[in-house]
């Protein structure tokens, strides 16, 4: 079988031709480009596994405090709202989002994440995979094929468009990790390589054209809570997907219009801090604030 592929047409092309998830035509892939064994491969996705789980467990149990003090604590009052009160999406659905939301305050407050596929977007695949294979009760195994059919889906995304906010937006960056997430989600639960790359389309549907706006330019706000909704994004675009549900536009056509949609977007719109929220009267002031303490601070200690 081809070693590798470009797109999503050759990915499921290989998987049907060989009748292999997509989790184990990426596993292939990596032996083949890095000549590792299969054992090594496994073992180095286990220890970003185990890195996702500690920052989810940091982020949920730890008073954290982000570097600016913008973000911090959020994710443990979700958490005890969910364990303690009847909430309006069910505890399942907040059980990810307040992981996701913990992962990205750890990631503020400078502790150790997995950049999945990036820094500002790193909460919602460990949100989505953990949870799910809590919730089902799926082993260590079947999560870490969870991790790889989402490498997959990253790769591609990677090779024919962006996953960075300053280069496509928002879109292209918690955009890809919720369709990484999708992807992984149906991987972990059976379904066939064709419904995993449904779910993946729908998930960057969702969000096409969101913009990229950090406050201050940190990866704080408004960045944890779109982690949030792309963890949730990333559920419900994977239980469509299992449900029959396809995605009108083919996968590979996705990713192109969200590489365009990225492209036509303004610099002011992609991570600049010059546009969007970032731009309004809250978000200068906050800036302003921010730097003003950098510079203080910086008085103090010399």
């Amino acid at each position: 079988m081809s070693k590798d592929f470009r797109n999503g047409t050759e990915l499921i092309q290989i998987c049907n031709a060989n009748s292999k998830k997509i989790s184990e035509v990426m596993i292939e892939r990596e032996m083949y480009l890095s000549g590792k064994t299969r054992d090594e491969i496994i073992e180095a996705m286990k220890d970003s596994l185990k890195t996702m789980k500690d920052a989810i467990e940091k982020g949920l149990t730890k008073d954290i405090k982000s570097v600016s003090g913008l973000i911090g604590g959020d994710a443990k009052k979700l958490k005890s709202r969910y364990e303690t009160t009847k909430t309006v999406c069910g505890k399942q659905v907040n059980k990810a989002v307040a992981s996701a939301m913990a992962v990205l305050e750890v990631n503020a407050s400078m502790g150790l994440i997995v950049a999945a596929p990036t820094a500002g977007a790193s909460g919602i695949l460990p949100g989505a995979i953990i949870t799910v294979g809590e919730d089902f009760k799926l082993g260590e195994e079947e999560m870490i094929y969870g991790l790889f059919a989402a490498g997959a889906v990253g790769y591609i995304i990677t090779k024919n468009a962006t996953v960075s906010g300053a280069e496509g937006g928002c879109q292209a960056e918690t955009g890809s990790a919720a369709a990484m997430a999708a992807a992984a989600i149906v991987e972990m639960l059976g379904g066939t390589p064709e419904e995993a790359l449904h779910a993946a389309s729908m998930a960057i549907k969702n969000i096409l054209g969101m913009v990229c706006d950090p406050i201050a330019g940190l990866v704080e706000a408004p960045c944890m809570k779109r982690n949030a909704i792309g963890v949730a994004n990333a559920l419900i675009s994977a239980d469509m997907a299992l449900a029959g549900i396809k995605s009108i536009i083919p996968f590979d056509e996705v990713i192109e219009a969200m590489y365009k949609v990225g492209r036509a977007l303004p610099c002011s719109l992609k991570e600049t801090a010059q546009g969007g929220l970032a731009a309004t009267p809250t978000g200068i002031r906050i800036q302003k604030e921010i730097f003003e303490k950098i510079e203080s601070d910086k008085t103090v200690t010399k």
